[in-house]
């Protein structure tokens, strides 16, 4: 009788121990469980903190461009005025290098001009101000070009404002 006693003993102690094992095994898969998606989170927001960091530095220049954009748009005003009058100076030709330069700078660091003329008539780059009809031009294409527009990389800085056909 002992010794059917130590053996329920032990089926009781191999059924608590088996018990035990199982649920050591479910914290087990469980904690894996969480540190893999621990894991992954923290890679997602290296990630993510990484492309932020570097769009933020590639568009740091923005605002800068945005303000200067009047100065561009002031000088071609001026020599539009100037060859208006038929003037031929020394100082016509300077102001025409020093645009020049502007725009070539800007260019190098990825600012560039829309190009709208004669181009479809497109709300992401161009802002329409008037509609003009036009039996030359397809309908919704750009006639004139009112203010260049600029764009930074790829974002638009400010559209060209246009003004565009109609049939």
């Amino acid at each position: 009788m002992a010794e059917q006693s130590m053996e329920m003993n032990d089926g009781l102690i191999d059924e608590t121990a088996e018990s035990e094992v199982e649920k050591l095994r479910a914290e087990l898969e469980d904690a894996t469980d969480r540190l893999l998606r621990a894991q992954a989170e923290l890679d997602n927001y290296r990630k993510r903190a990484r492309r932020e960091l570097e769009e933020s530095l590639r568009y740091a220049a923005m605002p800068l461009v945005r303000d200067l954009l009047p100065v561009i748009d002031n000088l071609g005003r001026a020599l539009a005025a100037a060859e208006k009058s038929g003037e031929k100076s020394v100082l016509i030709d300077g102001v025409k290098i020093v645009a020049q330069t502007f725009e070539s700078v800007l260019a190098r660091h990825d600012c560039k001009k829309i190009d709208a003329f004669s181009q479809p008539f497109d709300p992401a780059f161009h802002e329409a101000i008037l509609q003009q009809p036009s039996a030359e031009h397809p309908p919704q294409t750009v006639l004139l070009v009112a203010q260049d527009g600029y764009t930074l990389h790829d974002r638009v800085i400010r559209p060209a404002q246009v003004i565009v056909s109609t049939s």
